[in-house]
């Protein structure tokens, strides 16, 4: 899966790898803006105090 995005990114390597990592940011934007808090809603976890 690696290999072929990186056969269709388009230009040099140095534009590649700023591509992937502007990718790579916008993904884990998006996991902790959007996917992360609706899990979090689903899951609903206990609430846990710990007595110390």
């Amino acid at each position: 899966m690696y290999g072929a995005l990186w056969r269709v990114l388009p230009g040099p390597v140095w534009v590649r790898i700023l591509l992937v990592l502007i990718l790579l940011v916008a993904v884990v934007f998006v996991l902790f803006t959007w996917v992360f808090p609706w899990v979090d809603a689903i899951i609903n976890p206990i609430e846990v105090t710990v007595d110390t």
